[in-house]
């Protein structure tokens, strides 16, 4: 299978935020891969502006020393790097001033593709916008690129896309969820939409019920100030795993496009049963005597921030009706994994009398670290003695099914810019996607903070509190082990 490398037209990226974390690790790499792939044009040039003071040499060399640390070692060609880092150049910027903005305004050109990713907080966004307009920076067709947090509820979301609003167009605006740019999540689409086999099945007819995890082995610490304010829901579960749900759930769109995929999202949104507290599981993880707890992680002895989150859902539609979706992710689990199972249901009779340790047909996801799917499928036991039934997957990872282009997948922010560039909007959120995530999250979280439920405990290393496990053990259901 040969790749198709399409190259994109002439642009400005500009990187407010150009010597942060994110910056470092995943956008400017990132942008170094497609340029070794020969996806971005001799002309593209790639502005860092933050507060500190440097020259373009002295952000070319961090850079260097970046694509050193995070790009593979043998993606990193010599004379690539070099080439690359010559696109490269400085700005030292007041967000909230006047300095470095008229620097700013000189470099930009006004003939090519005009991009801004605003990888700072986001209580710069507002500001950062007034004045690149102000300035005579931005253009009407300029695009920017916006990071979650999308506010922290209902209110502070709309706030943040009003302020927007008030300088760009909703169809300039990127908000990017990293997890929507992952080849195993657009390959759900293909999957689902490209192919006869499973549409018919993907219903409450045939559909057990469905259940999505991102397990991390991390903890918190180093972003337990942010954290303890934000906790699993607001950091994982409004944004990332709904998102999920959403292309999980969603019915066809009439094509693919960006506004035609986004409105059947909103739909799966908005068609959310209200949650309740028997449907919820809160954990945290605790000290053990080898490694410290949340508390300890967060500086925060009396937290009740969750760290780990289970969660029942319902959609209340046609198709899934009766359905449920158990959601759930955590720090400190047992491996780093995230995977979607669709679990159907068993045949309504079993011509083949009661056989032990049946599980049924499962289409697992994998989002990481392994990207791929497999579906497990019933046959028959090889061997003399009776109808035996056994159960064996179906693999396809990629590694193993497209060969070397299996194992050279891009990563997610790769994709995401350059579908900013391309002015392809499908995979990022829409303004009013992110308020009917939050409209559904809020009473979620004011009901526990109402009620003042406590976390469970769960020791590091585990899959989590036991009453996580109780939730699904209730309904006749065991979660799927959590393994990379």
């Amino acid at each position: 299978m040969v790749s198709r490398v399409i190259p994109v037209e002439p642009f400005d990226l500009v990187i407010f935020g150009g010597t942060g974390d994110l910056a470092r690790r995943k956008i400017l790499p990132g942008l170094y891969r497609r340029f070794l792939a020969g996806q971005m044009p001799a002309e593209a040039r790639i502005i860092g502006a933050a507060r500190s003071e440097m020259s373009d040499d002295d952000y070319r060399a961090s850079i260097r020393a970046a694509i050193g640390e995070f790009v593979a070692k043998p993606k990193q060609d010599a004379a690539t790097i070099a080439a690359f880092l010559e696109r490269l150049r400085y700005v030292a910027i007041d967000a909230t001033g006047d300095a470095g903005w008229d620097r700013l305004q000189e470099i930009t050109r006004k003939d090519v593709i005009q991009a801004f990713y605003f990888s700072v907080a986001p209580t710069l966004f507002g500001p950062l916008a007034e004045r690149l307009h102000q300035k005579g920076i931005a253009c009407e067709t300029c695009r920017i690129v916006v990071e979650k947090p999308f506010g922290r509820d209902l209110a502070s979301a709309r706030a943040l896309n009003a302020t927007l609003a008030e300088h760009f167009h909703e169809r300039q605006i990127y908000r990017i969820d990293h997890y929507l740019g992952k080849e195993t999540v657009q390959n759900l689409m293909a999957v689902r939409f490209g192919n006869i086999l499973f549409e018919p099945l993907w219903n409450a007819q045939y559909v057990d019920h469905i259940q999505i995890t991102v397990a991390e082995t991390v903890g918190v610490g180093g972003r337990g100030a942010y954290y303890d304010k934000a906790g699993a829901m607001r950091d994982m579960v409004q944004n990332h795993l709904m998102q999920l749900l959403c292309l999980i759930a969603m019915e066809p769109p009439a094509r693919f496009d960006p506004d035609a995929v986004r409105d059947e999202k909103v739909k799966v949104i908005r068609a959310l049963d209200p949650v309740a507290p028997e449907e919820i599981v809160r954990g945290q993880y605790q000290a053990n005597g080898r490694e410290p707890g949340y508390r300890e992680d967060a500086e925060n002895p009396e937290s009740l921030t969750e760290s780990f989150v289970a969660l029942r859902l319902h959609v209340s539609n046609w198709r899934w009706k009766g359905t449920p979706f158990y959601l759930r992710t955590g720090k400190k689990l047992k491996a780093r994994t995230s995977e979607i199972a669709v679990v159907f249901k068993d045949p309504p009779h079993s011509i083949f009398g009661p056989q032990e340790n049946r599980r049924g047909n499962v289409l697992a996801i994998k989002l990481q670290p392994n990207e791929g799917m497999t579906l497990r499928v019933t046959i028959k036991e090889p061997g003399p003695g009776g109808m035996r039934l056994v159960e064996v997957p179906l693999d396809m990872s990629f590694a193993e099914a497209l060969g070397p282009n299996g194992t050279d997948i891009p990563d997610a922010y790769e994709r995401l810019v350059m579908d900013v560039i391309r002015g392809n909007q499908t995979l990022f959120m829409r303004g009013d996607e992110v308020e009917a995530a939050w409209a559904w999250a809020d009473p979620v979280i004011a009901g526990w903070e109402e009620r003042g439920d406590r976390p469970f405990p769960y020791d590091p290393g585990s899959s989590g509190p036991e009453e996580a496990q109780i939730l699904m053990h209730r309904d006749g259901r065991r979660w799927r082990e959590i393994r990379e």
